[in-house]
This record gives structure tokens, sequence and C-alpha cells, in this order.
């Protein structure tokens, strides 16, 4: 009789159970749905970034002030150049600093040959006039009468035209921590374009002060070749030094002229290789001090 009250009661509780498993996928399905992959994204997009310690002007025993070529044709830096449009959520470099300064959290400022210390401001119609964004007219010959007639015509920002970036930063030795650290300052967008056909030109855009950009470079995920489940952002890029550069230019009295104003050819990437062995000899000298 036991026997027979058993299997009774396990045969009723079957339905029971086999309906709360498919309620549960349901409620599964439900919870993912739009979602693109096994969970939602949010690491990044809560993510800011890391505050630099707090550095005295007393403590600072030695600085340098260091120009750094960033050029995006180089395989390391494809992830800052790469997707020329919004794809999976992550953005280009130059994507991520236009709407920042278009949504008023950045301020640009003009960008002309030695002129680099955040001055003079420009407003958003300057940054976007910069990359290529215009009215402009032009004549057109109406298929219908044969005449030239004016057109208007609307160009969009050439994002994708940027193709290198201009790093300023500030080598220098901390006594209080016994260290060399490095801190960019700013960062100027670099446009290569053909304004005519067979005629190129190569032009800086504007500077963004780098610790202003650094909270949405924290909220934007770089690409990571190694592992999709690990995005960085691009503040961890910068931060952990992830990119190939080399030295542009150094603060010298000569108005801080570029290496490319003296030297040419191999005797300017020799300069630039002894620059930047000369900050690792300066680290071991104060070691020595």
């Amino acid at each position: 009789m036991n026997k027979l009250l058993s299997i009774l009661v396990i045969a009723l509780a079957m339905p029971v159970c086999m309906f709360a498993q498919e309620a549960g996928a349901e409620s599964e399905v439900q919870q993912f749905s739009g979602v693109d992959g096994v969970a939602k994204k949010e690491h990044i997009s809560n993510k800011s970034g890391i505050p630099y310690v707090h550095v005295r002007e007393a403590d600072i025993l030695w600085s340098k002030t260091i120009w750094r070529m960033i050029d995006l044709r180089e395989r390391i830096n494809l992830p800052m150049y790469y997707p020329t449009h919004s794809v999976d959520g992550r953005r280009s470099l130059i994507d991520v600093i236009v709407d920042g300064i278009e949504m008023g959290e950045l301020v640009p400022y003009t960008a002309t040959p030695g002129e680099d210390e955040f001055v003079m401001r420009m407003d958003t119609e300057s940054v976007r006039a910069k990359l290529g964004a215009g009215v402009d007219t032009i004549e057109v010959q109406n298929p219908e009468t044969n005449m030239m007639e004016k057109q208007v015509v609307i160009s969009e920002m050439k994002t994708d035209e940027v193709k290198k970036y201009l790093l300023k930063e500030v080598w220098f030795f901390d006594k209080k921590y016994s260290r060399m650290d490095v801190r960019i300052v700013g960062i100027c967008p670099i446009r290569d374009y053909e304004p005519d056909p067979g005629k190129y030109r190569t032009e800086l855009m504007f500077w963004v002060y780098f610790p202003e950009l650094r909270p949405l470079l924290a909220k934007n995920e770089v690409y990571n070749t190694r592992n999709d489940a690990q995005r960085d952002s691009y503040d961890d890029l910068f931060a952990k030094r992830r990119f190939g550069s080399y030295v542009y230019q150094e603060a010298n009295v000569y108005n801080n002229r570029a290496i490319s104003e003296y030297a040419a050819g191999m005797d300017q990437m020799l300069e630039a290789q002894r620059i930047k062995e000369q900050l690792f000899t300066k680290e071991h000298d104060m070691w020595e001090y």
C-alpha cells in the first residue's frame, strides 16, 4: 500500500517539476533577450579611471617633456583606429574624443606647430571643419537642360582620415617614492588626407588635455586581440603603455624644435633612439645619486 502511494505522489509531482523547469528556462530566455553574448557587458561602462597619485612640486627632482608620435598604421596600434563605425559597443579613439567634444565634456585647444600649451580654445564647429565637415556649393550639369546648376553638398566628418596622434608627456623622478614616472599631458589627432588629387597633406587637428579625457577613456573599451572576455578600456591601454610610438620631439633651448628640423633619414631615427635611451639612463643615474 505504501509503495502504491509513493508511486502516485511521484506521478503527480512530475508535471509540476516539468512546468517549473520550463518556466525557469523561459525566464532565462527573457533575461538574456537582446544580449549579444553570454552575459551583459557592464564592467567597462561602470568603470572609472584610477586617479593619479598626487605629486608635490618639491618631490620632483628631475623632469623632461617629451612628444611622441603614435602611428595607427602600426599593428599594435590598430585597436585605436578600428572600428571605423560602432561595433559591439566599441568605438575608435577619435570617435570617443569627438563625441566628448560635441557633448561638452571636453575642451579642444588650437594645435599649430609650437602651440601646445592649452591656451586658445576652439568651438565645436571649428573641430568639425578641421575634420572635413562643412557645406559647399558645386556646379553640376542638369541632364534635362544641359545647363550648369549650383548644388549644395553637405560633407560629414572624415574621422577615418586620422592616422596619427601626437602625445605630450612629462617624465619625472619622484624622490618621495624614489622612482621614475610618466604622465601624459595632452593628445593631438593628426589627419592625413588628400585635399586635391595627387596632393597629400598632414595637419594637426586640435589638442585635448589628457587628464580631462581620462574619464571618457575609462568608460570605452578597446579590442583585446587575445581574449574577448577581458576587454580593457582606452585608459588601461595608455596606463599600461600598450601602444607603439617613437620620440618626435623633446624640450630644448631651440624653441622646442622637432627632431625633423635638424636631422633626417637614419640620423632622425638614431636621434629619437638616443633620447629614448637617455630617459632610462637618467633613471639609473638617479638611483646612483
